[in-house]
């Protein structure tokens, strides 16, 4: 038995040179080796050549990253974009069925930026292309000539649920501050989600599965961006690393009992 769950940790399909390859973030690697005391593994954007199951099999828990790329508004019924904006067909064709099936399985889920997208996706939700052309909304974008710290950098407050997840990791509190660096935001919201946090301007900044078997929690921030030094990221980071020690320690029993059997 290991003495610390397996995460995985979704990769983008990108090109290194001439050669496909595929990447993750190495804050979300950190994120999930410091914070939330696990072993992380990079998930490649193999769709069904790595079947669901069997990858649901190997892991203790799984983290959807943030990304450059957006989801395909072919899979939400949206429009298409204008030209130039980064997809990532195979991310999307790995990511939307496993994350569904990983919830619906009780294995612990958290989803990040991108990841917190494609869980309204999942659920049959649908998505705002670009936030900042809304009337109401406000512009949730990074702006990219600052420095790393600066577009990391606390940005607004977030309403908190009462009673909800959220809430309970922020130790009760009713509001917290949180970095945005999105275009896209959750428009109609997924089937069987509830909102954990939203925005000043009533943009949805959190989610998670009601019915879900075990921790499923979305967020539209960066949590993992140096999240040491923040008490919420901290605690979100802690309690999936825990959620993923039961599930852990859960697979061990049953694969005890049934040797005994």
């Amino acid at each position: 038995m290991r003495n610390k769950p397996l995460v995985g940790i979704t990769a983008d399909k990108t090109t290194i040179g001439k050669h496909p390859s595929h990447l993750v973030g190495e804050k979300y690697i950190a994120a999930i080796v410091d914070g939330a005391k696990a072993l992380a593994m990079l998930l490649p954007a193999f769709g069904e050549r790595q079947p669901t199951e069997d990858v649901l099999a190997a892991v203790d828990g799984l983290l959807f990253t943030g990304s450059y790329s957006n989801v395909e508004p072919y899979r939400y019924g949206g429009e298409p974009h204008e030209p130039g904006v980064l997809y990532d067909p195979a991310r999307d064709a790995t990511t939307l069925p496993l994350l569904h099936a990983a919830i619906m399985a009780g294995v612990p889920v958290l989803a990040i930026c991108r990841g917190f997208q494609e869980m309204n996706v999942a659920f049959g939700g649908t998505l705002r292309q670009s936030v900042h052309a809304v009337p109401g909304l406000h512009d949730h974008r990074e702006n990219k000539v600052d420095t790393l710290d600066l577009q990391y950098a606390p940005s607004h407050c977030i309403s908190l649920t009462q009673g909800g997840l959220l809430q309970r990791l922020a130790g009760g509190a009713g509001e917290a501050r949180v970095n945005s660096l999105h275009d896209q935001g959750v428009e109609r919201l997924g089937a069987g989600l509830a909102i954990e946090a939203t925005a000043p301007d009533g943009l949805i900044e959190a989610v998670s599965v009601t019915n879900a078997g075990g921790f499923a929690l979305g967020v539209q921030w960066h949590p993992e961006w140096k999240h040491a030094n923040d008490s919420l990221s901290s605690a979100i980071f802690r309690a999936f690393g825990e959620a993923c020690r039961e599930r852990m320690r859960g697979k061990a029993g049953h694969v005890a009992a049934s040797a005994t059997a």
